[in-house]
């Protein structure tokens, strides 16, 4: 464990921080020493969009590799899933 002592300055304006958010010193030091040295992978942040902050770890493929013309699997959504549910419900129900 490591102790850490502020300057007048900085204890100040983290007491006044802590109670404006319902939290003490400590915590708040805390947190802010872990979003500094803990911090996200580069893309996570507030900018920038879900497919930047997983782009490293998905793909993508075109599926005419592989079925001709392709699966179009994005598309029809809605009326894929009403026929899969009526043919689940008419299997179930013989």
């Amino acid at each position: 464990m490591v102790t850490i002592t502020l300057p007048p300055e900085i204890e100040e304006i983290a007491t006044e921080r802590a109670r404006e958010q319902g939290t003490t010193p400590e915590l708040l030091a805390i947190d802010g020493l872990r979003e500094k040295f803990l911090s996200v992978p580069s893309g996570a942040g507030s900018e920038g969009t879900m497919a930047d902050f997983l782009g490293d770890f998905i793909g993508c493929f075109d599926s005419r590799d592989i079925v001709p013309g392709g699966a179009n699997l994005s598309e029809d959504t809605g009326r894929k899933f009403k026929e899969l549910m009526l043919k689940k419900y008419r299997v179930g129900k013989l």
